[in-house]
């Protein structure tokens, strides 16, 4: 089994799955914003307490969100890195040609990391407790407004949601592929950049016509089942705002204002 999470869905019967999926798109699109808010020490703490109050909601073991970070932490890393050589400022730790190791340089790298982290964190508790149907549905109303610009709100809907049907079974098919390379005597990330990419060939040919057979196959059974993208549909899902929906946005706005009462009184 690939150990990326990316798409998956995890059932259970935690508070946070049995929010409705307008939430919980809301929810995630709103905290991203948030929190860019967090200035200071204090707020970085109130952000991370929120995220893992989000986190233990879920009913989603600790283990399954680290596993959704470490497919970034290199990316994530590089960043904080560059913040943490390229900008000065405050106290001077070492200084080297254009590289400068300063505390304010730290602070910066310390408050980009806690954001990604908790970003994704936080994003990862949306997607695995909210079945990729639902998060369609959500997405549809959402996004209803913009018909009135002739966006094709049920087409973009209905790619998002194949999207994340099919992003596991991509990355389990890969995974696939690269044991079988190996079983062949394929060895990954070792030589030159040039050999690396040589041995990813064997990969990226047969997952690229195994995602063509498999599109093909798709619109075939969307054509035998009658599907136009053209045609008005209703949905036999319906979705249901409660209170438990309205008490996740309040504490959404809880948070903001927290986090902005803070900055006011550093």
């Amino acid at each position: 089994m690939n150990k990326l999470i990316l798409g998956r869905y995890f059932p259970g019967n935690s508070l946070i799955h049995h929010l409705d999926p307008r939430a919980k798109l809301v929810a995630a699109i709103a905290f991203i914003l948030i929190a860019f808010l967090a200035g200071n020490v204090p707020g970085l703490v109130l952000l991370w307490l929120f995220t893992f109050l989000a986190m233990a909601l879920s009913g989603v073991g600790f283990r399954i969100y680290l596993r959704g970070v470490r497919p970034l932490i290199w990316l994530i890393l590089f960043t904080v890195l560059l913040q943490i050589l390229f900008i000065s400022g405050g106290r001077t730790y070492v200084e080297w040609g254009p590289f400068t190791v300063s505390s304010f340089g730290i602070e910066t790298a310390v408050f980009i990391f806690s954001r990604f982290v908790t970003i994704i964190f936080f994003t990862t508790v949306v997607t695995l407790t909210t079945r990729p149907v639902d998060l369609t549905d959500g997405l549809t109303f959402l996004m209803r407004p913009l018909r009135l610009f002739h966006v094709p709100v049920d087409e973009l809907s209905m790619m998002v949601s194949i999207a994340l049907r099919f992003i596991p079974n991509l990355l389990d098919e890969t995974q696939k592929i690269m044991d079988a390379q190996r079983a062949r005597g394929a060895v990954f990330g070792e030589g030159s950049l040039f050999h690396q990419m040589k041995v990813l060939v064997p990969i990226f040919l047969p997952l690229f016509a195994s995602s063509l057979n498999r599109g093909e196959e798709l619109a075939n059974v969307m054509d035998v089942r009658g599907y136009r993208a053209e045609a008005r549909r209703s949905s036999f899902r319906q979705l249901h705002w409660r209170g438990r929906d309205t008490i996740s946005m309040l504490a959404l706005l809880a948070l903001a204002a927290g986090l902005a009462a803070l900055n006011l009184l550093a």
